[in-house]
């Protein structure tokens, strides 16, 4: 059991936020979350009914370097360790190819995706390599590899979570630290359903499904994958 633990869990109120950390839980991992909708936190601070010293859940703006420098040294204060970054924030928008993707729309899939994921790890680097071991995993897409029409922004992003990953990877392989990316493809949310109304979800894998290889990557037992880019999407 990882009674003595910490694991960070950010955009954890999200739809695979909210099935990853009852997981997490489960394991007595101490949790740090960050969140935006203040309703979704409220609703999980309310779910999971834990006691206040193992549970830190603030809002931030993890688009901002310095918002989750903040938050990441916060958590570490506070725990005294950090052993688990899950980042999880991301975002999807479509329906243009390179020529017709503005700046606005290129800048937003970059700050969700993209650098969300490497001032999450950024931040947390120092904290893990004070800790006995350490886990970092993040959410890159299928679309990385598969690139589908009218959503460069997007594949663009999550290609760059695989490198940060493997590179990030490279950088702490002499360590107990290591660093793995999920790559899910279409995965079966209200609000996926909600853009793709007429699209056929029955393959869909379910968050649940999904958060069940982030909790295995989270744990000691995984300790032997490093680098990896790891499909989780099923029949989709």
């Amino acid at each position: 059991m990882e009674s003595d633990h910490v694991a960070v869990v950010t955009g954890g109120t999200g739809a695979l936020g909210q099935v990853l950390v009852p997981m997490l839980v489960r394991r007595n991992f101490r949790l740090a979350i960050t969140y935006l909708i203040p309703d979704e936190a409220t609703q999980l601070e309310e779910d999971l009914d834990l006691d206040e010293d193992r549970l830190l859940l603030r809002r931030v703006d993890c688009t901002d370097g310095e918002a989750v420098n903040r938050f990441m040294k916060e958590t570490a204060a506070t725990y005294g360790q950090i052993n688990v970054v899950c980042s999880l924030v991301g975002g999807w928008a479509g329906g243009r190819d390179v020529a017709e993707t503005d700046d606005v729309r290129f800048d937003r899939m970059l700050d969700l995706n993209l650098r969300s994921a490497f001032y999450t790890i950024r931040a947390a680097i120092p904290h893990l390599l004070d800790a006995e071991w350490g886990r970092i995993i993040a959410v890159a897409s299928r679309a990385a590899f598969d690139t589908p029409t009218g959503q460069a922004a997007f594949n663009v992003a999550k290609a760059g979570v695989i490198a940060l990953v493997k590179s990030v990877a490279s950088e702490l392989e002499s360590t107990n630290i290591t660093t793995n990316a999920i790559l899910p493809a279409v995965i079966d949310t209200a609000a996926t359903r909600a853009t793709l109304p007429y699209a056929d979800y029955v393959h869909w894998p379910k968050p649940s499904e999904i958060a069940a290889v982030v909790d295995f990557l989270a744990s000691p037992a995984s300790s032997v994958i490093n680098g990896a880019a790891i499909p989780a999407y099923g029949q989709s």
